[in-house]
């Protein structure tokens, strides 16, 4: 019993901490290939870095996402990764600009 559940626990860690690293990976991947426009550079890149700093954790930044989705998303994550309102400003405006 007890080894069993040593081998689900590793399994579980494993598969808890294998999106991080793949999103780590997609996070610098896409922080090259995207250009951004020098009006919008200053909000969209700190909206970038809090993102990471806040959801890039366990979330992969989505493709693309509409701005009611960002909101819904944005309003249940909030209380479970203790975001400030202008956290969540400005990653709801790098999410869904």
């Amino acid at each position: 019993m007890i080894r069993l559940r040593t081998a689900l626990t590793t399994v579980l860690c494993v598969l808890a901490l294998s999106p991080i690293t793949l999103s780590r990976q997609a996070q610098q991947k896409a922080s090259v290939a995207k250009p951004q426009t020098q009006g919008a550079k200053t909000s969209v890149s700190e909206g970038e870095k809090r993102f990471r700093t806040n959801c890039g954790r366990c979330h992969n930044a989505p493709e693309a996402i509409s701005p009611r989705e960002a909101r819904a998303v944005l309003r249940q994550m909030r209380v479970r990764a203790m975001l400030s309102a202008e956290d969540e400003k400005l990653i709801l405006q790098y999410l869904a600009p």
